[in-house]
């Protein structure tokens, strides 16, 4: 099975003071069974294709119905050695 990278931005965006948007988009990620990276301006999460497909239908709606105005997804896939 193929493996992604997921790569997400919740907004609106305030540095340094993620909000219940942000925090409830990667909650979902992680209850998926994906674990983060949060950075300053994405979170990544890589797995399995079915799995990261799960992931952003949670995600998504997580973060619009705490507040989100916009998420920016960019998912690709791992480049095997």
């Amino acid at each position: 099975m193929a493996r992604v990278r997921l790569e997400f931005t919740v907004e609106p965006f305030a540095d340094a003071a993620p909000g219940p948007h942000v925090r409830a988009a990667v909650a979902a990620v992680e209850a998926a069974g994906l674990p983060t990276d949060f950075g300053p301006f994405s979170t990544e999460a890589t797995g399995e294709l079915a799995t990261v497909a799960g992931a952003v239908a949670g995600l998504l709606e997580a973060a619009f119905a705490a507040g989100a105005s916009r998420v920016t997804l960019h998912v690709e896939q791992e480049r095997r050695a």
